[in-house]
């Protein structure tokens, strides 16, 4: 891999882990804020999470011109502290959630592609949680 060095995003959810922890998990609710950006959604949302498990979003731009399915299987379930899985394409994703009262610090940390500038994809991972965050603190 050209680009070995993982990349790390966080944000800070001002709402309590139980409720972070239910929007991240919830295919319901990923298919409201997984997109990095507003011409894009999720359409399609399946998580199985436990250790082994698979999830699979199916990421679409709206217009119709190209969709992608962004999948895993779950390495670590860690219930409101930890996720870590390997997407289909091996790469390694941790997550983990760190509770303080009402709010929420979320880490995330991947290894990146090799198709991509670091910083687009640290951008484009970093628009998703942003979004993520905007999504949790607006219900």
């Amino acid at each position: 891999m050209e680009n070995n060095q993982a990349i790390t995003i966080s944000a800070t959810v001002n709402a309590p882990i139980n409720k972070v922890w239910e929007i991240w998990t919830d295919p319901e609710h990923v298919k409201k804020w997984n997109n990095a950006s507003p011409d894009w959604h999720t359409p399609n949302a399946t998580n199985d999470l436990r250790p082994g498990g698979r999830f699979t979003f199916t990421m679409a731009a709206k217009d119709g011109s190209f969709s992608f399915d962004f999948g895993g299987v779950y390495d670590v379930v860690t219930i409101g502290e930890f996720i870590s899985y390997t997407l289909d394409d091996n790469r390694k994703v941790s997550v983990s959630f760190k509770s303080d009262h009402n709010k929420t610090d979320i880490v995330e940390t991947f290894d990146p592609e090799n198709q991509n500038p670091v910083e687009m994809q640290r951008g484009g991972w970093q628009a998703i949680l942003d979004n993520f965050k905007k999504y949790t603190e607006s219900i």
